[in-house]
């Protein structure tokens, strides 16, 4: 695992797996009703409180394995469909946000759910309800880390759970797929040429997401000179204090900001970026901690990018971790937060209608192509492709399995199947 995890074709293709279950109706991996279904709310008075709201979002940071795919699609499943709480339209709004603005998506689009009916104060408190668990689960692990030196059984287990996953993700961007291009050709055009771009150049290409919206703007809005509908711009021990280096935080701080305001993708994109810096430039790191800090990050539940509050705990203790996310986190919520009201304001508009739609379809043509990128590096020998053939399967024939029961499989059998098998 220790190559796998950190290899730039995964990281690449991290960021195009998560609108996968997000934009159709598709059920995404495992359950998390944590509340009732409850009636559509109406436009002015939302049919659930801050602290429902609130609740929902503390469970899904606790118990939402899968990374930004899988929840992303809980979102979607449990706010827009089962509970109603979000409309399609302020769902899809924050996802165009998320997707247009660097930092972790995931992250980005539980904020922006939260600013829908409570603004500022909703944003500030999912985020850190959305957040918190998993920062306090990366810093024990962090100290387990220190304690044992090192995590080596993450190696078995990331062998057989990346199988899995390359079986749901093929099996939900089928569904994706024929659910929401349906017979539209403009779309269709859109979605091959996103999804063979991903695959030749093996790389997210923002370029191809704003391309698809300007074109199927131009294409259905049909702008007129002089008017007044334009393309929507988007502003491109552990506690001692005498005990800290703060220089060390300084770096710690500065780095981290940077990464989470200039560095596009989520989940895994991060990792190179992270990897230059962390182990190149500022030796904080060996390659081995930092494949082990991925791999923290991917078999904990919450947004993926909280690798970040692993490494920092790692260079600098706990107040290393806490700099760390913070930095990492704060622009992304800066990000979301600053055009949300142009969204609310101008959302229904033809044009920005349009836009999305394109960047929608880009989206999915992307993850299409992403299936065959990241399953290069996950698919390593017979066994592992057994996993993904059989995962897909299973999804396909019980329609009730939920994803995280056959990830636990996966899992198991890895850490059962991989003493025994070579190793390059």
């Amino acid at each position: 695992m220790g190559t796998r995890a950190g290899s730039p074709s995964i990281q690449r293709g991290a960021r195009l797996q998560v609108l996968l279950l997000t934009l159709g109706r598709v059920r995404p991996a495992g359950s998390l009703d944590l509340q009732e279904p409850t009636t559509a709310p109406s436009t002015t008075t939302p049919g659930y409180t801050l602290w429902q709201l609130l609740k929902y979002m503390l469970g899904l940071g606790t118990w939402g394995f899968g990374g930004p795919v899988a929840l992303a699609g809980y979102m979607y499943r449990d706010l827009v469909e089962r509970r109603q709480w979000i409309t399609e339209a302020d769902y899809k709004e924050g996802l165009a946000i998320a997707q247009l603005m660097p930092g972790p998506l995931a992250a980005q689009l539980a904020i922006y759910l939260g600013y829908v009916h409570y603004r500022i104060r909703g944003a500030t408190l999912v985020g850190l309800a959305f957040v918190l668990p998993s920062f306090f689960m990366v810093v024990a692990l962090g100290a387990l880390y220190r304690a044992y030196g090192g995590l080596s059984w993450m190696q078995a287990v990331f062998y057989g759970v990346g199988a899995a996953v390359i079986g749901i993700i093929a099996m939900s961007a089928w569904k994706l797929t024929t659910r929401n291009i349906g017979h539209d050709k403009l779309l269709w055009l859109v979605f091959v040429a996103s999804a063979v771009t991903t695959v030749v150049t093996q790389s997210e290409a923002l370029w191809l997401f704003l391309g698809a919206g300007v074109l199927v703007w131009l294409v259905r809005a049909r702008p007129r000179l002089g008017s007044a509908g334009t393309l929507p711009s988007v502003a491109l021990p552990w506690f001692a204090l005498d005990a800290i280096d703060w220089h060390k935080l300084a770096q710690i701080g500065a780095y981290f900001a940077y990464a989470g305001t200039f560095v596009f993708g989520s989940g895994l994109a991060i990792v190179p970026f992270l990897y230059a810096g962390v182990v190149k430039e500022y030796a904080w790191l060996t390659d081995r901690q930092f494949v082990d800090a991925v791999a923290v990050a991917m078999i904990t539940p919450g947004p993926v990018v909280i690798t970040t509050g692993f490494i920092g705990f790692l260079v600098a203790g706990f107040w290393g971790a806490v700099v760390a996310a913070v930095a990492t986190f704060l622009p992304c919520y800066l990000l979301t937060i600053l055009p949300a009201p142009y969204f609310k304001r101008h959302g229904k508009r033809p044009g920005l209608v349009a836009f999305i739609d394109g960047v929608t379809a880009a989206a999915i043509g992307a993850i299409a192509g992403a299936v065959i990128v990241i399953a290069q590096r996950s698919i390593v020998d017979w066994l592992t492709a057994l996993l993904a053939i059989a995962t897909a399967g299973v999804l396909w024939k019980f329609k009730k399995v939920q994803e995280p029961v056959l990830v636990l499989a996966a899992a198991l059998i890895g850490l059962a199947a991989y003493p025994f098998l070579p190793h390059p």
